[in-house]
């Protein structure tokens, strides 16, 4: 069984300030430009949009939209004013500022086997007047040496990092940025590429299902 830790084993940080113009047309395309990468590493078919709507000097309203993109791209030209036309009533002047983008994603098991995931990995594009920044985030153990019991897992990693890793660096090359690896957290380590290998006692690593997993 695959699990879902509450927070993230790994995220990558693209500051786009100087690439791209912030707003929501450079949101959607930074997003559409790096789901087609994704996508070709089946990593995430994208088929909704998040948001939540803010107002300057407010802050995050109270009101989150959710749209199906299954039939329509992050490129289409309609698509920016279909997702303004979500503006709830009482707050003209409210915006949007970050999309999280959602689809299902594939993971291999040990014998190969390909398996559908919903949100096996996250895409996160914010923009507010200072600059945009993009978000790549993974929740699960199938990117690790380690599985969240600790065990090592040399298969299923090298059914799935590679992916991943070339995911990275082929995001690199498309947005013109290196990522930044976020900070760690209980779940793992982002490195450049990939998630970095624990700390190995008697040939295992932690056991994190102490934490709730889903």
């Amino acid at each position: 069984m695959l699990m879902r830790a509450p927070r993230e084993s790994g995220s990558w940080t693209w500051d786009l300030d100087g690439v791209a113009e912030p707003g929501l047309e450079s949101m959607l395309e930074i997003g559409g430009r790096m789901s087609a990468v994704l996508e070709a590493q089946a990593l995430l078919a994208p088929d909704s949009l998040e948001w939540d709507w803010s107002v300057a000097g407010k802050g995050v309203l109270n009101v989150r939209c959710r749209l199906n993109i299954r039939a329509r791209p992050l490129g289409d030209p309609s698509l920016p004013d279909r997702l303004r036309a979500c503006r709830p009533t009482g707050n003209p002047q409210a915006d949007i500022d970050g999309l999280l983008v959602l689809g299902p994603g594939a993971w291999f098991d040990a014998n190969g086997v390909r398996h559908e995931e919903y949100r096996l990995v996250e895409l996160l594009v914010t923009s507010d007047e200072s600059g945009i920044w993009a978000e790549l985030s993974v929740f699960h153990d199938v990117w690790g040496p380690c599985d969240f019991r600790g065990d090592p897992q040399p298969i299923i990693h090298a059914n799935n990092a590679p992916r991943l890793a070339s995911a990275l660096r082929e995001l690199d090359w498309v947005l013109g940025v290196a990522a930044e690896p976020g900070e760690p957290t209980y779940y793992g380590r982002a490195e450049r590429y990939g998630l970095g290998a624990p700390d190995l006692i008697d040939g295992l690593g932690p056991d994190l299902t102490d934490a709730a997993l889903g």
